[in-house]
């Protein structure tokens, strides 16, 4: 088959979850003898036209310049681009800026699939007028798409009951994390166990207000390590005003050492996971093959995934219990049991397997 994957900044990935997705199920599909092409911002650090097989094309990408208006000109010019060239599945990941262009855009000529991602239009960050918009596109590409993909069973069960639709469950994947070395810590200053940790995007819908008020409020000696970029936002920003301090809590910035990220999980205490809005997120997944104790969010979408593996919060004060209360090496049970879900239900051989037999059954239909 003749797959495009449009929706990310890029592979190799630097960015985000959509990206990390495209860049292993490309290279999975290529393995099995699929032809594979991603589309890639101009502003991508890589500029070669191929990655392991994969075919890579870079269109025009001016957010840099003109912020996220810009994100609709890349999305226009992938898909003019792909309609002219014969793709039997165009898999378009999030509907936010490229929906609109749907209809006016793609033809019959090839199945067009588009993963629906979680609730953007319930994002924080975003003012009314934005929201109001966001629910508007939702709805096209619920209209316009062939076919509907939700990574999770809660964005399925949303879809059913908002737009009585049918789409297919199909969620991210990842891998065991089975060879730690603890010196990878030292560049972080911490030791073993004796921190615990966030891995985010610093948005308000992700909770790290809450997991800040929290920790500051509790009396542990242990450390908390935020990694994301806080100076991207102006909530990020507002976040390390209020709540670095070189003892206690320390905002590390952006990291992308794939390793350092895996053991920073791995000899955490507690890994914190705020997110509220959205469907399975990857880095959920990491963290539970990163043999990480998680806390999360109690809403249904982390459930889901988590259970009873895990710790569920809602609130500062029930938080500040479990900061307080919980030793990670109590509850190997937990870690055992996510381990299991990394290994067998969520592994990536698993998934990019599901996404194959998936793309060669609609690929018939139509």
């Amino acid at each position: 088959m003749k797959i495009s994957i449009i929706g990310t900044r890029g592979i190799p990935n630097h960015y985000g979850g959509f990206e990390q997705f495209a860049d292993i199920l490309s290279q999975k599909l290529v393995q099995r003898g699929h032809q594979i092409t991603v589309y890639c911002s101009s502003n991508h650090t890589y500029k070669k036209s191929e990655l392991n097989g994969v075919k890579l094309i870079h269109k025009f990408d001016p957010e840099n310049k003109i912020g996220a208006a810009g994100q609709f000109i890349y999305d226009l010019l992938c898909m003019l681009d792909a309609r002219k060239r014969n793709f039997d599945i165009i898999y378009m990941l999030g509907y936010t800026s490229s929906s609109i262009w749907q209809r006016m855009i793609f033809n019959n000529r090839a199945v067009v699939v588009t993963n629906m991602d979680g609730l953007e239009w319930n994002r924080s960050k975003y003012s009314p007028k934005v929201q109001k918009f966001l629910k508007y596109a939702e709805r096209l590409a619920v209209k316009y798409s062939h076919f509907l993909v939700a990574d999770s069973i809660g964005i399925q069960s949303y879809l059913t009951t908002k737009f009585n639709v049918d789409s297919t469950y199909l969620p991210y994947g990842s891998y065991l994390f089975e060879n730690p070395n603890k010196t990878h810590l030292e560049k972080f200053g911490v030791n073993e166990y004796d921190y615990d940790l966030i891995i985010a995007r610093f948005e308000p819908e992700n909770n790290i207000e809450l997991i800040l008020n929290a920790f500051s409020q509790s009396n542990t000696k242990r450390r908390l390590i935020l990694i994301g970029d806080h100076n991207h936002t102006e909530f990020g920003r507002r976040m390390f005003l209020k709540y670095n301090s070189a003892d206690r809590i320390n905002f590390i910035g952006s990291v992308y050492d794939q390793e350092a990220l895996n053991n920073l999980r791995y000899f955490s205490n507690l890994y914190f996971h705020g997110h509220s809005v959205g469907g399975t997120n990857p880095s959920l997944l990491e963290a539970m093959g990163s043999s990480a104790l998680i806390c999360y969010h109690d809403n249904e979408f982390n459930q889901a995934i988590v259970g009873e593996d895990g710790f569920g919060f809602t609130d500062s004060p029930g938080l500040v219990k479990l900061i307080k209360n919980t030793k990670k090496s109590n509850h190997l049970n937990y870690i055992l049991n996510n381990q299991r879900k990394i290994s067998t239900i969520y592994s990536w051989e698993h998934i990019c397997r599901q996404y194959e037999a998936y793309f060669m059954k609609i690929s018939k239909i139509i």
